[in-house]
């Protein structure tokens, strides 16, 4: 059975982050996320193996470096 396609808030809440932190994500395209009309659509396996390549700390390190005026 394929898995099913999930949202921006099942996302947020598989990863105990906050909405906006997903859309962020996006933007910088580190988050694999598929667009479905005007949704943003996912697979929990993409996003778990996205986590475990490492690619949340990399994305976050790029976020601290904006809010922190790059220091």
């Amino acid at each position: 059975m394929p898995e099913r396609w999930v949202s921006v808030d099942d996302v947020a809440q598989h990863l105990g982050v906050a909405r906006d932190t997903v859309y962020r994500w996006i933007e910088s395209r580190a988050l694999p996320a598929h667009r479905v009309g005007r949704l943003w659509k996912f697979r929990l396996e993409e996003v778990d193996e996205w986590v475990c390549s490492g690619s949340a700390a990399d994305s976050q390190e790029v976020e601290k470096g904006r809010e922190g005026g790059g220091q």
